[in-house]
């Protein structure tokens, strides 16, 4: 039996919902991307961690996603194990404060938090990612950010699971902690929220969703923003000031609506995604001098 057959056998045996060669295609909002040997779908922290610790030992690479909403996979897929979080969907709410697992979606939290008349998540409202990656990346919207309302996390660093104060993440724009150090697993957050009135949180949320609507090609698959933001400027002017909007590499393009996202318009591939990108980025600094970082993580 080799390596892929012996850690199927043991997820099986250990009751953890896993499938092999399948297309990751589903598990990127780009629907994009090859196979992968195996995905599992933990449930739980424990399940997490035992996936986790049984590809190492067996040698195998592994990547934890959420939602795929901040992912491109390659064409040639996966060679290893992708764990896909969103099973963990636990929530829990404790006067102002919510913790919620990794794989919640973040827009289901703040629909809950709204619930419990708690202020302070309007804006993630719409935003396609899970709690995990949403603390990974920092993840923000029309003002709001995560770093403003988390309080902590339980944390998996490859050895134990530690408890990390706000400060331990080191968020910044875009960016934090788990994003230096591929071993460290975000499974569980804390939030700290204000009471709120729920009509006027509501109302607050329907206009950042409507504002999404109208700017954003939400009609396409894509992984959002594509770009980060330059210092004192916006990716998609500088993209469409270079005449870029609506160009088009295969399947891909850059949207006609936003030209900060590139959007999969149909039967696009990782490689015509990856060589928009790329073109974009050369043409925004050919003609301002300004070198667009990406925001969207690539797995080969």
């Amino acid at each position: 039996m080799n390596k892929y057959g012996s850690l199927s056998l043991a997820y099986r045996e250990a009751g953890i919902k896993h499938t092999e060669n399948e297309s990751l295609s589903a598990y990127s909002t780009f629907r994009v991307g090859g196979a992968a040997a195996i995905i599992v779908r933990p449930s739980s922290a424990d399940e997490l961690i035992f996936a986790v610790e049984a590809a190492k030992r067996a040698g195998v690479r592994t990547v934890v996603i959420g939602n795929g909403s901040n992912l491109l996979f390659a064409d040639a897929g996966f060679d290893g194990v992708v764990v896909v979080t969103t099973d963990m969907d636990r929530v829990e709410i404790n006067g102002n404060r919510i913790t919620a697992a990794c794989g919640v979606s973040f827009t289901r939290l703040a629909l809950l938090a709204r619930d419990a008349g708690l202020s302070g998540l309007e804006f993630a409202y719409g935003i396609p990612g899970t709690v995990g990656g949403a603390v990974f990346m920092n993840a923000g919207a029309y003002g709001g950010e995560t770093s403003q309302f988390l309080a902590g996390s339980q944390v998996y660093d490859g050895e134990k699971v530690r408890t990390y104060a706000l400060s331990d993440h080191k968020l910044s724009y875009r960016h934090s902690t788990f994003a230096e150090n591929e071993k460290l697993i975000v499974l569980e957050s804390v939030f700290e929220l204000m009471p709120g009135d729920r009509a006027e949180i509501s109302e607050k949320m329907s206009s950042f969703m409507a504002a999404r609507r109208e700017k954003q090609p939400l009609e396409f698959p894509s992984a959002g923003s594509t770009f980060k933001r330059p210092p004192n400027n916006f990716a998609g002017k500088l993209i469409e000031e270079s005449g870029l909007k609506g160009y088009s590499v295969g399947g891909a393009q850059v949207s006609e609506k936003h030209a900060g996202f590139v959007i999969n318009r149909g039967g696009a591939t990782a490689e015509d995604i990856l060589g928009l990108i790329s073109h974009v980025q050369d043409t925004v600094l050919k003609d301002h001098n300004i070198q667009l970082e990406c925001e969207i993580k690539y797995i080969c």
